[in-house]
């Protein structure tokens, strides 16, 4: 089996925070307007993980979601060339790692939250990945 990719996701809690996501059980990641991110979304695979960024309010990643479909024409735009997934949640992290805690930590600064901080859906490095967990005092679930 192939080794999940990493990814970053954003929304603004006030828009679906990550406790609706637990509440849902899953949800389509719709809404995406920016072609590098729906590249991003096209790359995504079943098993890959997402760290979930909560953006403007909050500035955290404060969970982990998991994507459960292969990308699809985005229902939210019918007829035109968007796309979307379906993730779940998988864990929230014991503490969030706040954006100016990743913009501090010197590992992180080519983390492309930081350098293409303007889209919505970025891949993440597995060492980014993985410190991003400790940081947040995280562990996957077995």
């Amino acid at each position: 089996m192939a080794k999940p990719q990493y990814w970053l996701i954003k929304s603004e809690p006030s828009v679906y925070a990550y406790s609706q996501l637990e509440k849902d059980g899953k949800t389509d990641w719709t809404g995406v307007r920016n072609y590098e991110a729906r590249n991003n979304l096209r790359a995504m695979k079943p098993g890959d993980l997402c760290l979930y960024y909560h953006s403007n309010e909050g500035k955290a990643v404060v969970a982990v979601a998991k994507v459960l479909t292969a990308a699809g024409p985005d229902p939210t735009a019918p007829g035109e060339d968007w796309a979307s997934v379906d993730v779940g949640p998988v864990v929230a992290l014991k503490q969030p790692v706040e954006l100016a805690t990743i913009k501090a930590t010197p590992e992180l600064k080519d983390c492309q939250i930081l350098t293409r901080n303007r889209i919505s859906v970025v891949p993440v490095t597995t060492e980014h990945f993985k410190l991003i967990l400790k940081m947040g005092k995280t562990a996957l679930p077995k």
